[in-house]
C-alpha cells in the first residue's frame, strides 16, 4: 500500500489542532488516542514510540475524514461507530445515546444486589443501545432479560449489540408511559432504567455534540413534568416486581431526592439515593 508523506506525529498534531477550540486539552488527547488506536491499531502506550513512522495513504485519509467529523462536533464514538461499556463493545449511531460511565455504575450496583446463580427475570426500560440489558445478560447467565424502547431505530441497534456480545435479550417496542397503567402479574426480580431526565431548560448548558448528534427523545423532559418517566417506572415496578424485587434508576443530579420521593409515594419499602464516583447523587435503588 502506498505510503503518505506524513508521519504519525504530523497527523496527531493535525487532529489535536482540529480539536483545540472544541475540547479541553485532556479530552482532546483522549479522543486522539481513541482515534489512532481504532484506525491504526496502535495503543496509546505504543503510539509515542512510533511517532516518526509514516502512515499509508488510506489510513491517513480515514484520520482526516474522522477529524473533519470531529470538527463538526460529532462525538468520537459515533465517528468510530462504537463505544465501550462495562468491558463490552457496543455499536452506536445517532439513534441511541452513547453509553456513559455513570450508567456503568448503575449496572454494577444492580449486579451487586443480584444473585448471578439465580434464574432471575430482568427488565430494562428505555434500552437505547441495549447497553444495560446486554451487560446484565452477560453477567447474569441464568437471567431472562427483557428490554423495551419506544424507538424502533434504537431497538435495531440494541438487537445488533446483543448479537455482537453473544447474549440473549428479548427486545420489544413499548412505551413506558403507556405500559405503566396496565395491570399485569408480578414477574420481574429487577427493573433497571436510564430514562430521559434532562430538563429542556438545561439544554443551553450542554455540549453541542450532544445536542446535535444524540437523540433528544432519549435525553429531554419538559420542565413542567421532569419526573414523568420515574412516576411511570415506579408505577410499573410496583406491579411487576416480585416481593423483595428491586428497581434501579439513573437520575438527574438536581432531582435525586425528588425521584426518591416518587418511589416512596409508590409504596417501596426501602429507597436509597447513591452518589457516583464524582460525588453527585446520580442513582436510586428502590426495594419492593
Amino acid at each position: 500500500m502506498q505510503n503518505s508523506t506524513h508521519t504519525i506525529k504530523y497527523l496527531l498534531d493535525y487532529v489535536r489542532q482540529s480539536l483545540a477550540d472544541l475540547y479541553p486539552a485532556r479530552e482532546a488527547q483522549a479522543i486522539c488516542h481513541l482515534l489512532f488506536e481504532n484506525i491504526l491499531g496502535v495503543a496509546p502506550a505504543t503510539l509515542y514510540i512510533l511517532l516518526e513512522n509514516a502512515v499509508d495513504a488510506a489510513h491517513e485519509q480515514r484520520i482526516r475524514d474522522a477529524a473533519a467529523q470531529l470538527r463538526q462536533g460529532r462525538p468520537i464514538q459515533q465517528v468510530l461507530g462504537r463505544a465501550e461499556f462495562c468491558g463490552l463493545t457496543f455499536l452506536v449511531n445517532e439513534h441511541v445515546l452513547i453509553p456513559r460511565p455513570e450508567t456503568e455504575e448503575l449496572v454494577e450496583w444492580a449486579l451487586r444486589s443480584a444473585d448471578a446463580r439465580a434464574a432471575l427475570r430482568v427488565l430494562d426500560v428505555g434500552t437505547g443501545s441495549g447497553c444495560i440489558a446486554v451487560a446484565l445478560a452477560g453477567k447474569l447467565p441464568r437471567a431472562a432479560v427483557d428490554a423495551w424502547d419506544v424507538s424502533e431505530d434504537a431497538l435495531s441497534v440494541a438487537r445488533k449489540n446483543a448479537a455482537l456480545n453473544g447474549v440473549q435479550v428479548h427486545f420489544e417496542k413499548r412505551d413506558i408511559l403507556c405500559e405503566a397503567t396496565k395491570s399485569g402479574a408480578q414477574r420481574y426480580d429487577l427493573v433497571v432504567s436510564n430514562p430521559p431526565y434532562v430538563c429542556e431548560s438545561e439544554k443551553r448548558q450542554m455540549h453541542r455534540n450532544v445536542l446535535r448528534y444524540e437523540p433528544h427523545v432519549a435525553l429531554f423532559v419538559d420542565d413542567k413534568n421532569p419526573l414523568i418517566f420515574y412516576s411511570a417506572i415506579a408505577e410499573l415496578a410496583q406491579k411487576a416486581l416480585r416481593e423483595n424485587g428491586e428497581a434501579f434508576v439513573e437520575v438527574n443530579e438536581k432531582l435525586g431526592q425528588e425521584v426518591a420521593d416518587v418511589f416512596t409515594r409508590h409504596g417501596f419499602l426501602s429507597v436509597e439515593l447513591r452518589r457516583d464516583v464524582n460525588g453527585k447523587p446520580r442513582m436510586i435503588r428502590a426495594k419492593r
